[in-house]
């Protein structure tokens, strides 16, 4: 899917909820909630789901809740809380209520008893592979398992005595009694809670009994007095079952559940289990890798909450699944960061420059406008000195066609700086290029040269003056658009996705810049002091993306 930046994005969660407030549904009240599973980084997707609940909420003068799914100790932590409140408060939102699943693990329980006696939930014994075979397909009806006319009171102590912790691990689960011959195989018994003998990050083990997730989450909303329960197109299945957990429970409060379509992203996977993997594979250097989709790695690589709201705005929300170019989010990125982040100069493959014809041991102090359309971002010092650095291709001993930068006997201008003209070419002993040596024509600061034409402007800085860092150039991590498709995603990973720069020279104003600061580097691309490794007097630049798509030097 390709959106076209004129395209007004669709919403038809706008509409739904307009209908309610003219019928005057929830008393004119709207309270949503993101309710993420902490068992892993927020990722891209995560963050329209994020834009649609808080903006959903702000838009209509109500309020959002943060709410964790700790449901599943197995995978879950107190870093992936941390991470996810992080990202939230990150991407520019604060949440009305902070609340957990666990919050609510007697109630569930108690919940689940009246369910027990109201002769609509059972203990089943069948093991979990027998579950799947009972259920049956999706064009034969399932079959009922032989637990399912237990008594009331037998049902009752037997979950009782799952809560007390005397069955083992998978010997009893607790099913709601629906219909096992309904299409939807949703409907068909669905199992309510486990056993599961693990420490919970908040319980610790005072839980060996955990409820499902289709269970847990209706009776959270209603808990909590959500009125409209967003979530993505795959739950589209499961709000028959939403809705009959409520109705059988006579909860005061019923959310609607409305489903839309998940961000599908080319070159990305949003699967935590794949990107558990590149993790603790080492693929990537970890959850916050800028070739991640991760809303930490997205805000390492240097990309601004602004941008990827953005994003999330020109995609709209829809109730079809679709692919999202990845070209889309780079260009919110680009437009983002050219409009607000000041101009650098940084040569990454330093090629010396003595300009013979300056005098030795003098330095002049140029200012340079900070953004060519923001005034307001002032100016800042560049020293010029008689030794500089320029990046090595732009120079050509044999240029070809329509070559624009230096050459023998060539001239070109410096950036904000003079005219300086090629005169000799100086090579080491392997016959490569040491240096050249130019001559400046002092007339030409601000000014083009009398009688003569000068088309290429190329970035520089000064050798002594500059700073040493590292640069990263990061690109897309997998090589097709939709990895998720391939026998094994691994395959098709993007051997050239980081590109390690040392020895590259920055100009003298970066020696102030603060973690996460952002730049355009002219002429190169934009970037971002990374925030982990830039430690020590160390300075490490991330590419957040180049300058255009497809992008070549003029």
């Amino acid at each position: 899917m390709s959106i076209n930046e004129t395209q007004s994005p669709s919403n038809f969660i706008r509409h739904i909820i307009n209908q309610d407030l003219k019928e005057n549904k929830n008393n004119g009240k709207i309270v949503t909630r993101f309710p993420p599973e902490p068992n892993g980084y927020l990722h891209i997707g995560h963050a329209k789901s994020i834009c649609l609940n808080f903006g959903t909420a702000a838009e209509y003068q109500g309020t959002c809740n943060l709410r964790f799914d700790d449901t599943n100790p197995e995978k879950e932590s107190d870093e992936f809380v941390q991470s996810i409140q992080r990202d939230v408060q990150w991407l520019g939102f604060q949440w009305h209520e902070l609340h957990y699943a666990s919050d609510y693990f007697e109630q569930l329980y108690d919940y689940a008893v009246a369910l027990i006696k109201d002769g609509k939930a059972y203990v089943d014994s069948l093991t979990p592979e027998q579950i799947r075979a009972y259920r049956g397909t999706l064009t034969e009806p399932g079959r009922e398992s032989p637990d399912r006319n237990r008594s009331i009171e037998e049902n009752l102590a037997l979950f009782q005595g799952m809560r007390d912790g005397l069955y083992a691990d998978g010997q009893y689960v607790l099913r709601a009694k629906i219909d096992m011959a309904s299409p939807n195989i949703n409907m068909r018994d669905p199992t309510l809670y486990r056993i599961r003998r693990v420490h919970h990050h908040r319980t610790g083990n005072d839980w060996c009994l955990y409820p499902m997730y289709d269970y847990t989450h209706c009776i959270s909303d209603a808990i909590e007095g959500i009125t409209h329960s967003l979530c993505t197109l795959e739950f589209e299945d499961h709000r028959p079952l939403y809705d009959w957990v409520l109705d059988e429970l006579h909860t005061p409060c019923h959310p609607q559940q409305i489903e839309f379509a998940r961000l599908q992203l080319e070159y990305t996977i949003v699967s935590k289990r794949k990107l558990n993997q590149l993790v603790t594979e080492k693929h990537v250097s970890g959850w916050d890798d800028p070739r991640m989709p991760t809303i930490a790695g997205l805000r390492r690589a240097g990309v601004t909450p602004a941008a990827i709201r953005d994003f999330c705005e020109r995609i709209g929300v829809t109730k079809k699944d679709s692919w999202i170019e990845m070209g889309v989010l780079e260009n919110c990125i680009r437009e983002d960061l050219n409009e607000n982040v000041p101009r650098a100069m940084a040569v990454l493959q330093p090629l010396r420059i003595v300009i013979t014809n300056y005098p030795e041991g003098q330095t002049e102090h140029l200012e340079l406008g900070n953004h060519p359309q923001r005034p307001e971002f002032g100016k800042r010092t560049v020293p010029f000195t008689r030794e500089i650095l320029i990046e090595r291709d732009d120079f050509a001993e044999n240029p070809p066609p329509k070559y624009k930068r230096l050459i023998p006997g060539g001239e070109v201008r410096l950036r904000g700086a003079y005219v300086i003209r090629c005169d000799e070419i100086v090579k080491d002993e392997n016959g490569h290029i040491a240096e050249l040596r130019c001559t400046y024509d002092p007339a030409t600061l601000g000014k083009n040269p009398e009688g003569r034409k000068v088309k290429g402007v190329i970035h520089w800085v000064s050798e002594p003056h500059s700073l040493l860092a590292e640069v990263r150039l990061y690109d897309r991590l997998f090589t097709v658009p939709n990895p998720d498709n391939e026998e094994n995603f691994l395959s098709v990973l993007n051997p050239n996705s980081l590109e390690v720069l040392t020895g590259c020279r920055v100009e003298a104003s970066l020696a102030d810049a603060g973690p996460e600061s952002r730049y355009q580097f002219e002429r190169t691309g934009y970037f971002c002091l990374d925030t982990i490794d830039s430690v020590g007097g160390r300075r490490v630049f991330n590419r957040t993306v180049t300058l255009r798509e497809n992008w070549e030097k003029d």
